[in-house]
Parts: C-alpha cells; structure tokens; sequence
C-alpha cells in the first residue's frame, strides 16, 4: 500500500478552492468520502488522492491527464507558497540542471518526511540534440504531473517554454518492484522579447556601404571611452569586459571558462582514505578497490580483498540492480547504500542498519567508480543508535551541521504536527459550537420574535411597546374534554403534536406570529411584533387553512377527522418580554378578551369575527348571508316565545371567485361557508361593558361573524 503526506492532499485542496470555489471542495469530498482537512505530516494512503482525482475528473467532465497537468502546475506554485521558493531556485541554473538535482531535493526532504516515496527523474542527452527525461514511480497514473510541473518551472525560473511528449510508457525492468517508468521528449524554447522590425527600404550600394561605416565609427567610439579604464588582474581589457557582459545572454562568459588540472594528484593515499573516511572505489565488476577509513570499521569485511560491493550493501536509491552499467545510467543521481545486516559483525547485528549517501563519478583512465558519501542520518538519535559520533564525520562535512540542525527543525515538525492537530480540534469544536449555537437560536426563535431575540441576545432591554392595530386569533379543539376523559394521556399528546406541528408550518407561511398555546387553545397575531397593513387577511388567511390542517387529524375515540372553533378580533393591543426564566412575548388588552370571547362563542368548523375584523377583509372576500331561526322554550323566565335571528355570511373565495348561490337555513354546506353571527355573543350586556372601542353598548346592536 502506497502512502502520502498530507502535503500532496493539502494542495489538491487548494486548487480546487481556489479555482473552483468552497462549495465545489465541499461536493467533491462528499463524493470522494475522504476527510474535510489534511495534516501536513500525516501520511495519508494514495486510494484517497486517487479517489479525489478521479472524483474531480467526472464532476468537471474532464480527462484525468487534463486534471492532473492542472495539479501538476498548482503544485509548483504551492510549494513556493509553502516556503520553498528559494529552495527551488537554487537548484539549477537552466533546466536540465534543476531536474538533474530534483533527487538530491528528494533526499533532503526524506529527513522531514521520512516516510516520503518520491518520484526519480533522470535526464538523457542523445547525439541528435533531443533531451529525454526519465520518469520513474512507484504509484501508476499520475505521470501527467511531471508536464505541469515542468512547464511551470521553465516559465517561471528560466523564462522559457517547454513542450514534452510521451515517447514511451512501460514498467521499469532495471528497477525492482516494476515501477512505472515514462520517457518524455523535452523541446525547450527561449523566450526572446524582440523590437518589431521597421520594414527596410531597399536602397543604393553606396547607402548600404554609408550604414555599415557609420556602425564602425560607433563601435570605435565606445573602444575609445573604456580605454581610460584600469585592466583587470587577468589582464583583460575593460572593453573585453564590457563586451563579454553584453555577450552574457550567449553564455560566452560562462563557455570561456577552461578548468586547470594538475599533472598529478598532489595528495597522499592516507591522506585521502583520512579527508574521506567514507568512500569507496570499486571496478566494473563491483571489486572494491579502495575505502574509506572509518567506514571500514563500521563494515570490516571491507578489508578483505577482492571482496565484491554488493556482498555488503544494497542500493535503496534509486532502485536499480547492483551493476555498473545501471549505476551508469542513473550517474547524476544519489545514490543510497545499505548495508546488509547478515554480513555486519555480532556485535553490530543489534544495531539499526547503516545508510550512505553519495555520489557517484566514473574514472575512465581507471575503469573504475569512486562512491563519495557520507553516513544518512536524521537526528542525534540514529547517530547514537547506530553507534556513530560526530567525530566520525569528517570536519568538512557538512553531515556534522545537517544533523544538528535537523535534529532542531525535527522538533519544530513535531511542535507543528501538535499545533496542527489543536488547530484541528479547534476548529472541530468551533463547528459542533455552531451547530449547538444554532439550535439554541433555534429554540430562542422559536419562543421569541426574532428581533425581539436578536436584542435580548446582544443585552439590550426590550421595552414593552403598544400597537395600534392587529388582529388575533383563537383556537380550540371540540369536545377536546371529553376527547381526554376517553383516551390516554400519550394519545393527547400525540394528537396535539400532529395538529399543532401543521399550525406551525402555517404560522410560516401566512407570516404570522405564534404566541402560545395552552392546552387545546392556540394563540397567534398578525401585525405584531412587526406590524403590517395585511394582519387581519393574514390571519384570516391562516384560520382557512387551519380548518384544512385540523381535518388532517383524527381524534382518538371516534377515529374520524377532529373539528375546531375559531375566533378573531381585531384592535390595539400592549406587548412586552414577561420574566428572566422562560421569558415569553405576551400580548394584553380588551383585544385579546375579545378575540377569546370569539372563539368560546363560536360554532364547531366555524370562524367567528367580530365587526371589526370584518371590517378589514370585507373587500377581500365573499360573504353570503343566511338567517337561522332559533325558537326559545316556553318555560323561558318571560313565559313567551322568544325567537333570535341568526344572519350567517359565508367567505367562500378571494373577490375575484364566481358569487356563491343564496343560500336557505338548512342547505348551508359545512365545507366552505363563513357564517356571521348577528345576535350578542354575551347573554346580558354587563359581560362586555369593559370594553372601551365600541363594540359592544347597551343600546348599539352588535355584529358578530364567524367563518365557515
């Protein structure tokens, strides 16, 4: 099973965030089934990469290669976003070299990543002039990462274009584990800002002749002003100088450049075996010729001779089988040698293996190969587990400070991990802290008037305040006390929960404010806390559709469709928060009375109104008048018989419905009909003296409706 850091998933991440948006990340990690975020350290199994790029591929309804080049550029800039700007840059001074020194970059980066399995790159100059990288990995299918990358690299750091092709594809038999192995053909092509040419008149001989000695003229001119100019210490003209500055761009300077060598080489081979205590010479057959002087007494079996390397050591990087012709092949690269623990002494068996990494040169006048290395180490804690001290370093190397300072940037990598992972916890908490802080909103909406909530929440007091005008409504179920004496508590409950959950969604709708419910009475208003010229149709709107949700219920004992009464008064009321625990907005005045006076005198599947509601949606509905004659028993206290005229009215419609038929006492249909009451709702007028906005008086007749 192959792995990643955190790193790689991070940056995939990134890109889509910023290319794509938030929500698009969010979509595709649902998709993918992987985790929200990465930690950078952490190593994460390739499936999930895999899985995103995949998933990515069919949600843009691209190409995986198409994906993966787009990865590929991102990559580079992210690295530089993530500190390895410089880094970068001073791997190489053209492109070649910068590839040729990516392993070596690899190799660094092992001492933080441990885990890191890195790709290999190998550069290949053929004698035509084609430019040929090798590309090998463990992982299959993601080789469409290396154009991206190289493509960035070469326009961003040396200013050029790169075209590269696959030439061939196929699994690597010169390494084990049969990785994949890619050839790319690399064109590359410099950018060169040129001046627009000015389209050149053809002229005479002597024009030409004219141009070509005026040119002259100014190019003794500049000979003349350097000539004051002090010569360098290679005894160099100034000109020579200024003109190799100018020729720069053409590599001159650097092509001038011829290295010296000495007839001999002016050192001891104690000397040597002592500057490098870690080397090893060996031929093409891998006969080890020449070592180092502590890496013998770490590996003393070296000492024999004619041993051969690969009874000692294996090669871990880069995979290639132990031959000369493959180690050849790779000879830009670094390699890495382990040795074998079945060959190390007793007394070394117990130890963790050793590692070397190096350099490999191939001496031609020789035929042989010079292994330059130094031991692979990470941390003052492989030094001392493997039974080496800093003093079997060399002074001049730079093992000495590399494990030193590792050993400090290892503990920031474990100070950054526990960072990241609180950080992770932070947020994870912040989350679930939302979510709480949501559902307590929530639960404060759902008791309070938004705005009146949203106050209360930032401290401020909430001041009672009156309301000229708006309209409530009350509600109960018929019968709703015998309905308890019959059934269980639960199914009181569980009727009530059905009914008013429907109430509920209706209060949204009709955008009207629930105050309360007690027992089977449900209170709501409309134009408060908010007010509204629309209260009384809002409410009466939410009455229609309350008969409708009501016959969606069923009561418990007779298992048919549950009726209720309903009333509505409209008038000024006073509204405030009323206490510190459970606090609730609760409205009062002769309104709320009236309305509950309504709804109490009402009639079953019924909405009864008072004139004043009446008054306020008489030009949104339909009304159709009925008169019900009620005969009173002769028993009545006066000894005669009394008769109340009933007028009943009906709001079938919005204005714009066909007018209903007059309609006979008897045959009023109980489905669609609001009916008005005309008599007194009350039996004496005593029962409604307090009311002060002129509904009721001893001597006015009163008008009471009540809708179908």
């Amino acid at each position: 099973m192959k792995e990643k850091y955190g790193f790689i998933n991070t940056c995939l991440k990134s890109l889509v965030i910023e290319r794509f948006g938030e929500e698009t990340w969010e979509n595709l990690r649902l998709m993918a089934g992987v985790q929200e975020t990465f930690m950078t350290y952490e190593i994460y199994d390739d499936v999930i990469t895999l899985r995103l790029v995949q998933e990515a591929c069919k949600m843009l309804d691209v190409s995986s290669e198409v994906v993966l080049k787009l990865f590929g550029e991102y990559f580079f800039s992210f690295c530089k976003m993530s500190g390895y700007d410089t880094m970068l840059r001073t791997l190489g001074g053209n492109l070649v070299e910068f590839i040729e020194n990516l392993d070596a970059l690899h190799s660094y980066l092992a001492l933080s990543y441990e885990a890191m399995n890195a790709p290999s790159f190998r550069v290949e100059r053929m004698d035509d002039g084609r430019i040929l990288l090798h590309y090998y990995s463990d992982r299959k299918g993601l080789h469409h990462i290396v154009p991206g990358i190289i493509e960035a690299v070469a326009k961003d750091f040396f200013d050029s274009e790169v075209m590269m092709t696959i030439l061939n594809q196929s699994e690597e038999d010169e390494r084990t584990g049969k990785k994949e192995h890619v050839v790319f053909h690399m064109v590359q092509k410099e950018k060169v800002t040129k001046r627009k040419a000015q389209p050149r008149q053809k002229g005479s001989t002597e024009e030409i002749q004219a141009e070509k000695e005026d040119k002259e003229e100014t190019m003794k001119r500049m000979m003349a002003r350097y000539a004051c100019l002090q010569l360098c210490p290679r005894k160099r003209s100034p000109w020579e100088i200024v003109r190799s500055i100018v020729m720069l761009g053409q590599g001159n300077l650097r092509q001038s450049f011829t290295p010296s060598y000495p007839k001999r080489l002016w050192i001891e081979e104690q000397a040597f075996c002592n500057a490098f205590p870690f080397h090893i010479v060996f031929d093409q057959d891998l006969v080890v010729k020449q070592t180092g002087v502590n890496i013998q007494k770490f590996v003393p079996g070296l000492q024999t001779a004619g041993i051969r390397l690969d009874e000692y050591f294996t090669i871990v990087h880069p995979e290639v089988i132990f031959n000369i012709q493959s180690i050849k092949k790779f000879i830009n690269s670094q390699f890495v040698l382990k040795t074998r623990r079945e060959m190390l002494p007793e007394i070394h068996q117990n130890q963790s293996t050793l590692k070397l990494r190096g350099q490999m040169m191939w001496m031609e006048s020789l035929n042989c190969m010079i292994y330059l290395c130094s031991p692979k180490l990470r941390s003052l804690q492989e030094l001392e587990e493997r039974g080496l001290h800093l003093a079997d370093i060399a002074q001049h190397d730079t093992t000495r400070d590399l494990i030193l300072l590792n050993q400090q940037r290892l503990a920031e990598i474990e100070l950054s991990n526990q960072l990241e992972r609180k950080k992770e916890e932070l947020r994870i908490l912040s989350r679930n802290l939302e979510i709480e802080k949501q559902k307590s909103e929530k639960l404060l909406y759902a008791m309070l008037p938004t705005h009146v909530a949203n106050l209360l929440k930032e401290g401020k007091r909430v001041e009672a305040g009156e309301f000229k005008v708006c309209t409530i409504l009350f509600s109960d179920v018929v019968t709703f006390t015998n309905i308890c004496a019959a059934c269980e508590p639960i199914q009181i409950v569980n009727m009530l929960n059905a009914m008013y959950s429907r109430f509920d969604r209706l209060t949204n709708i009709h955008n009207v404010y629930k105050v309360e419910t007690i027992g089977d009475a449900y209170m709501v208003v409309g134009g408060v806390p908010v007010p509204t010229d629309t209260h009384a149709e809002r409410v009466a709107n939410f009455a229609l559709g309350m008969r409708i949700a009501a016959r969606e219920v069923t009561s418990p004992i007779t298992g048919q469709p549950i009726q209720i009464r309903v009333g509505l008064h409209t008038g000024s009321v006073l509204a405030g928060v009323v206490g510190d625990k459970m606090p609730r907005y609760c409205l009062f005045g002769d309104t709320v009375n009236t309305a509950s006076r309504m709804e109490s005198h009402g009639v079953p599947d019924h909405i009864h109104l008072s004139p004043f509601t009446y008054s306020h949606c008489i030009y949104i509905y339909d009304f159709v008048e009925t008169i019900i004659c009620t005969e009173v028993s002769p028993e009545d206290t006066d000894g005669g018989q009394k008769e109340e005229e009933k007028k009943e009215e009906e709001v079938e419609n919005p204005k714009n419905h066909i007018s209903s038929p007059s309609l006979c006492p008897g045959k009023i249909s109980p489905d669609h009909l609001i009916q008005f009451d005309v008599t007194p709702a009350y039996e004496s007028p005593t029962d409604f003296k307090h009311l002060h906005n002129g509904l009721h008086s001893d001597s006015i007749s009163t008008k009471f409706c009540s809708i179908l």
